[in-house]
């Protein structure tokens, strides 16, 4: 990751967007077709066609060496979890990160999908999750730290019994998918780099319903639960402003299929109130 903090400019911003929207497009076809039965792989493949289709770039594809257009994780995956032969079973949850290039900028963002009836308790930690991500977003006004989100998004998953990922951080986002700062989702208030107007970064809280540790598998990508209990990850792309964070992706596109589906969403439309 790039040690140097980019502001970008109004222009720029505006890129970052229209590639963020295109991410939350392409999730919203994977709500169009995940359900039980349905392999990661084809959700892969689609997600890809889909983004080239619309004039952007898999973000992920290639980078670092990652497979894959989509970062697939199922359950007790935390992250980075790699489509393939898996299908998707009654009652799974299945975090879907997605980046897409387009006009030299970067978007980014991740949703975690219930597959079918997924139990109560999961529900919450779905619930309490996007909460998380919203009270960080809150925080992302210029002059505050990245502290300042960290502790917001820990004080909120802790308070409900649930543990905060350490190892895998938010990030800068702009001309490279992973730019400084590094945005934990743990800190302390007035901590941290110091947030400024123009800045574009990727607010990311991964909440365990267990323990906080964390393992990666040997295909050297996923990440799993050390406890082997489930975990959430939702993911906005948000430039830092002198009042009031504004969040450049969207999850609307993806609620709306999820609502035409009859299909449960928990925090419905937040980002609109």
């Amino acid at each position: 990751m790039s040690k140097v903090v980019n502001k970008l400019g109004e222009e720029e911003i505006e890129l970052v967007r229209r590639s963020s929207l295109l991410v939350g497009r392409t999730l919203a076809e994977v709500a169009k077709r995940i359900a039980p039965g349905v392999s990661t792989g084809e959700l892969d493949r689609m997600a890809e066609e889909f983004i080239r289709d619309n004039g952007g770039i898999p973000g992920f594809k290639g980078l670092y060496g990652c497979p894959s257009t989509l970062l697939i994780s199922v359950n007790e995956q935390v992250v980075h979890g790699l489509p393939g032969e898996r299908t998707l079973a009654e009652g799974d949850v299945a975090s879907v990160d997605c980046g897409v290039l387009m006009n030299g900028f970067y978007g980014d963002s991740a949703y975690t999908f219930q597959v079918g009836e997924v139990a109560a308790e999961v529900r919450e930690l779905l619930r309490v999750t996007q909460e998380c991500l919203k009270l960080g977003i809150a925080q992302a006004v210029a002059n505050n730290r990245t502290g300042d989100i960290g502790y917001a998004v820990q004080h909120h998953a802790e308070a409900h019994g649930y543990g905060i990922v350490r190892e895998l951080v938010g990030h800068g986002v702009g001309r490279k998918l992973h730019e400084a700062p590094e945005v934990p989702n743990y800190g302390r208030r007035g901590h941290g780099a110091k947030l400024n107007e123009g800045m574009v970064i990727a607010i990311e809280p991964m909440v365990n319903m267990g323990v906080k540790e964390v393992s990666q598998l040997d295909d050297g990508w996923t990440v799993v639960s050390r406890d082997g209990k489930p975990s959430a990850h939702f993911e906005h792309t948000v430039a830092v402003r002198a009042g009031k964070a504004e969040v450049l992706s969207t999850f609307s596109y993806i609620e709306d299929v999820l609502k035409e589906r009859g299909m449960a969403v928990e925090e419905p439309g937040w980002e609109k109130q």
